[in-house]
């Protein structure tokens, strides 16, 4: 269980912030779950507040597939403007050793002093007070061993990196399952987190602990590896993972995956351009795991379409220049030779037919179709960048191959590179998104890294099923339910052999960012209409 009021300390945020925070939050948990009978999306009635209603219209395959649960209902709880009021600020009084600063925490959002009003109290969100609790040494976290749990204590074990390279991103997903705790949770949920350090020995240490704890369900870890090892220790206990990786080879066997699948992006971007009538592709793709599995996906997916796959290239990834790699997908020097091949024809000829044709070659780098309609580019971030900057120099035009990408191409910046504009990819739809990242920029000072979605979202799902009508219910059936969830990332629900399938839109790399021209539907019937 974590101890908030250090949390608020390292924090430093705002009082006022947080007491309209808390004040949202406790009126959303506060209430009967709404989000458990959610058939549409719910709205706001004349005081603002959320109501679900129940879709009055049958369906034909009701029983089998239908809509979505909620795990969010109605307004976020979470403020994403506030003005504060008029506060006279004063200096604070010196940190004590027993609650050190994080030091990945954001300062005052305001550049102040700090409010002279009394800090908030966590407790009504807690089982007990924090002075009951003692210390764990977790590097960067301030948190609790726990206390024997009472009868109707609902635990769930967060396992993320908070120390070891990936320690940021661990404190977000961190950060991310507070807010849906708060939002969600009520006051017999408990979130035990644990430290993995990054490593498999780590993580099964903090699921063994955590077990030991009485931990009904894992969330995490991030890592396949540390998945992997956490299983055995976790089905022997008859503990459900839901993990945080996007490998399918860890599912199954009470272990589920709340990564985002190549194959799914690769399946609803090939099912967009069949119906644009593009049939023929090729595939650019680092040499390594994920790279092999983007092919594979590619393949399948043009060959259930009715296209072919005409060229695939791979290169090292850990290479400083990828030319090589782009020479050889766009055949350039093939097409090079044959360009300066018939220059050399037309130079000695008189006439002006061939002077014409001669003076329309030298505007040319090369000659010759390529074999492609569309190039899929597997990769992101700078190495996107560099190879995309290759693809006009070697005479691949994106004004005439369809550029596409897989959910590495999801960054807002990734419109700054002219080779990309126009290009596709599939992806979560980010309007829900977009309020979580405004909340959690509100409540903690900076910008959510792209999978902080995934840690809400696991965290928000534990609550809902920790709040059935008959007590917490954690088993296959309610976890892996047709219907689905919605979540922070569009719909997603687990199959029976434990991955996450989710509803994705088509988005398109402009100069502001990325823009959706195909909706993510939003049912898993709507979802089957579309990919097929």
């Amino acid at each position: 269980m974590i101890g908030y009021s250090a949390l608020l300390s390292r924090l430093r945020v705002q009082p006022w912030a947080i007491a309209i925070t808390l004040l949202l939050a406790a009126c959303q948990t506060s209430k009967n779950a709404p989000w458990l009978q959610g058939d549409r999306a719910p709205g706001a009635d004349a005081t603002g507040s959320a109501a679900v209603k129940a879709e009055q219209k049958p369906r034909p395959k009701e029983k089998t597939n239908p809509e979505p649960r909620f795990l969010f209902a109605g307004p976020y709880p979470f403020p994403t403007s506030i003005t504060p009021p008029p506060v006279p600020a004063t200096k604070t009084a010196p940190e004590t050793a027993a609650a050190p600063p994080n030091r990945d925490s954001p300062g005052d959002s305001r550049g102040t002093a700090t409010d002279t009003a009394p800090p908030l109290s966590f407790k009504p969100f807690l089982n007990r007070p924090p002075s009951e609790a003692r210390d764990q040494t977790v590097p960067g976290l301030r948190s609790s061993v726990p206390m024997p749990a009472s009868g109707d204590t609902v635990r769930v074990a967060l396992l993320v990196p908070l120390s070891g390279t990936n320690a940021r991103l661990g404190q977000a997903m961190l950060n991310a399952a507070q807010l849906a705790v708060f939002a969600f949770a009520d006051k017999k949920f408990e979130l035990l987190v644990r430290d993995t350090k990054g490593t498999a020995t780590g993580a099964v240490q903090a699921a063994t602990v955590a077990v030991g704890d009485g931990a009904s369900m894992i969330l995490g870890p991030l890592l396949s590896a540390s998945v992997r090892a956490v299983g055995p220790a976790a089905r022997a206990a008859n503990v459900p993972v839901v993990s945080f990786s996007s490998d399918r080879s860890i599912a199954g066997n009470g272990t589920y995956t709340m990564g985002f699948l190549p194959s799914a992006e690769i399946n609803r971007i090939v099912a967009f351009a069949r119906s644009k009538g593009i049939l023929r592709y090729a595939a650019l793709a680092p040499d390594t795991v994920y790279g092999e599995t983007v092919v594979r996906a590619l393949e399948a997916a043009v060959a259930r379409a009715g296209g072919s796959v005409a060229k695939i290239q791979f290169y090292d990834p850990q290479a400083d220049d990828f030319a090589p790699a782009v020479k050889a997908l766009a055949e350039y020097d093939i097409r090079r030779q044959a360009l300066l091949g018939q220059r050399k024809e037309l130079e000695d000829k008189e006439d002006e037919i061939s002077k014409r044709a001669h003076k329309r070659l030298e505007r040319l780098q090369t000659i010759g179709k390529l074999p492609f309609d569309a190039l899929l580019v597997a990769d992101g971030g700078k190495r996107l960048q560099s190879i995309a900057a290759l693809l006009p120099f070697y005479d691949i035009d994106p004004k005439k191959v369809r550029m596409m990408g897989t959910g590495q191409w999801d960054d807002k910046d990734i419109g700054a590179e002219p080779a990309l504009l126009g290009g596709w990819f599939a992806a979560p739809s980010p309007v829900a998104r977009s309020d979580f990242e405004n909340a959690y920029k509100a409540t903690f000072g900076k910008s959510p890294p792209r999978l902080a979605t995934l840690a809400y979202d696991a965290a928000a799902l534990a609550a809902v099923l920790a709040r059935g009508k008959n007590g917490a219910d954690f088993s296959a059936a309610a976890i892996t339910v047709p219907s689905g969830f919605w979540g922070r990332d569009g719909i997603f629900r687990f199959l029976p052999e434990g991955v996450a399938e989710r509803g994705l839109a088509v988005m398109k790399v402009t100069r502001k960012g990325p823009e959706i021209i195909s909706r993510a539907p939003d049912t898993f019937q709507a979802a089957q209409k579309t990919y097929n």
